[in-house]
Order: C-alpha cells, then sequence, then structure tokens
C-alpha cells in the first residue's frame, strides 16, 4: 500500500515572505513617514497638551499646578460662556436663514441659463477669491455711516443702519458679507452635481408640460439632496467654529454682540493669558464638532453608497 508523504513547508517561508512584502513597500512606508510625522506632531500633539492643560492651572513662568475639574466648573459657571454659546448660535441661524440657500438658488438659476452660464460662474466664484484683507477693508467701507449702503438707503428715503455699532445689525452684517464671499465654493459642488443629472429627465418632464418651477422641484431639488445634505452639516461644523470675521471686524462687539465661542477661547487664552480655561473650552467644542463629525462621516457614507 502506497502511503504519499507531504512535506511541510519550509519554516523560513512565512518570515522571508513578509521580508519581501517590507522591502516591496519600504519606499512607499518611507514617502509617507514624514507627512504622518508632522500630522502627528501638529494636529494630534496640541489636542493631547490641550486636553491634558485643561486639567491644569497653566503657568509657564511658576510651572502648571494640577487643578483637576475646577477648569471645568469655571467654564459652566462663567456667564460670558453662556453669552458666547448664544451669540455663536445665533450666527449658526443666521449664516442657515440668510446664506446657507443662496449658492442652491444660484446653481439652480446658472444651470437654466442658456448663453453666458460660464461667464456667471466665474462672476459668483470671484468672490471666494478676494484676499480676506481686502474683503474686510471693502466691507468697512460699503457698511460705514456714509458708505454706499446707507447712501442707497438716504437716497430711497429709509433712515440709514449703523451696520457695524447697532447690537440689532452687526451680526447680520457679518452674515452678509460672509455669505457674499463663500458662496461661490458651494455653489460649484451644487451646479456640478445639477449638471450631471440626465437631460432625458429635463426632456421628458417638458413634454409632459412640466413648467420650470416644476423641473426644479420634482427633478434638481431631490437630485442633490444628498449634497445639501452634506453641506449643511459642513455648515454647521464650520460657522459653530465662526471666529475671523468676528474678531476682525469687531472684535466681538458691540456690547459682546458679536463674540462667539472660538473668540472666547482666545480671549481666555491670549488676552487673559488663562490657558487652561480655554483648553477646556476647546475640549468641549472639540467633542461637540466630532460628534457633528460622526454625523457628517455618515451622511456623507449614505450619500457615496446612493450614488
Amino acid at each position: 500500500m502506497n502511503q504519499t508523504t507531504v512535506s511541510a513547508p519550509p519554516l523560513a517561508a512565512g518570515p522571508s515572505r513578509a521580508r519581501g512584502k517590507w522591502r516591496r513597500y519600504f519606499w512607499g512606508y518611507a514617502f509617507v513617514l514624514p507627512s504622518v510625522a508632522i500630522f502627528l506632531l501638529f494636529l494630534w500633539m496640541p489636542i493631547v497638551k490641550g486636553i491634558v492643560y485643561s486639567f491644569y492651572h497653566v503657568d509657564f513662568v511658576k510651572g502648571n499646578s494640577y487643578v483637576g475639574l475646577d477648569n471645568y466648573k469655571y467654564v459652566f459657571k462663567d456667564p460670558d460662556v453662556w453669552t458666547a454659546i448664544k451669540n455663536t448660535l445665533y450666527y449658526v441661524g443666521l449664516c442657515i436663514v440668510i446664506g446657507f440657500w443662496v449658492p442652491i438658488v444660484f446653481a439652480i438659476a446658472i444651470s437654466e441659463l442658456k448663453r453666458f452660464q460660464g461667464f456667471a460662474r466665474v462672476a459668483a466664484y470671484l468672490p471666494y477669491v478676494v484676499p480676506v484683507v481686502v474683503l474686510y477693508g471693502l466691507w468697512r467701507w460699503l457698511y460705514d455711516p456714509v458708505g454706499p449702503f446707507n447712501a442707497t438707503l438716504s437716497w430711497l428715503g429709509i433712515t440709514p443702519i449703523n451696520f457695524m455699532t447697532d447690537t440689532r445689525w452687526s451680526m447680520i452684517s457679518i452674515v452678509i458679507m460672509e455669505t457674499w464671499q463663500q458662496f461661490g465654493s458651494a455653489l460649484l459642488i451644487y451646479l456640478a452635481a445639477i449638471m450631471s443629472i440626465p437631460r432625458d429627465w429635463y426632456e421628458a418632464a417638458e413634454i409632459d408640460g412640466a413648467g420650470v418651477w416644476s423641473r426644479i422641484w420634482h427633478i434638481a431639488l431631490p437630485s442633490i439632496r444628498n449634497q445639501i445634505a452634506l453641506l449643511f452639516m459642513l455648515q454647521l461644523i464650520g460657522t459653530s467654529q465662526g471666529f475671523q470675521s468676528q474678531f476682525a471686524m469687531l472684535d466681538g462687539g458691540p456690547n459682546n454682540t458679536t463674540l462667539t465661542y472660538a473668540l472666547y477661547i482666545v480671549r481666555n487664552a491670549f488676552n487673559n493669558f488663562n490657558y487652561g480655561v480655554a483648553s477646556a473650552l476647546g475640549v468641549l467644542m472639540f467633542l461637540v464638532l466630532g460628534i457633528l463629525a460622526l454625523i457628517q462621516h455618515r451622511i456623507s457614507n449614505r450619500g457615496g453608497n446612493a450614488a
């Protein structure tokens, strides 16, 4: 009776295979390693140190002292924190009500143009490339008590508005400025989604007697719903970190009406030198934005699967 003998594989096959794979990908890892090191050094290390500092009274001269949860207790008792939260929520709400629908409306309008569509795209995107220094100077002049806006209101017989000093108008003025500057980038995303809609759908709708509004409501808007949901979450995340315009235009004034949460963090850190409290504020913001980022990630995945 013949027996077949099966020889065992060499013991060195596994390690040699691993060494061969390592040699194959060595240069890829070598090129990626600097980027990973920079990412960890300049992004994640500050995040970790911020979490650690939130439990300390930070003093770069006498040294840090552990205070436990005192910084967080101070944050929840500080009335200015709640003012900043209220202003931030108001700012986010204004950006959604005033600015969120502007790129959608312009994208649909441009997609319906029969002529000069390329010119309209460029004209809508141009404000986005304006440097912020020029932007703030331009809008300070437009909002000036004797500037073009108030001159136009006076010509129409309307009482001029103190856009920068009136507490009712200060935040609205910032949102209008940011909407004018930033809607162009979102417009291109919406326009690309609309232009990818098969033209057969529009032709079939026209044959059935559908007008412009019917095509927009039943074809264009449902087709870009994933982009709308995604950019809505991105706008929530972006506007909840509002800082630059409020700081550059009004520095949180007048009367703290434009004092946002991110601006209050900067004030605690670099005006009051209270780095522990600023770190605690940053950690709380990090947690909230982390939750929003997870929601945005799920929406993005859902949109990709739907596509």
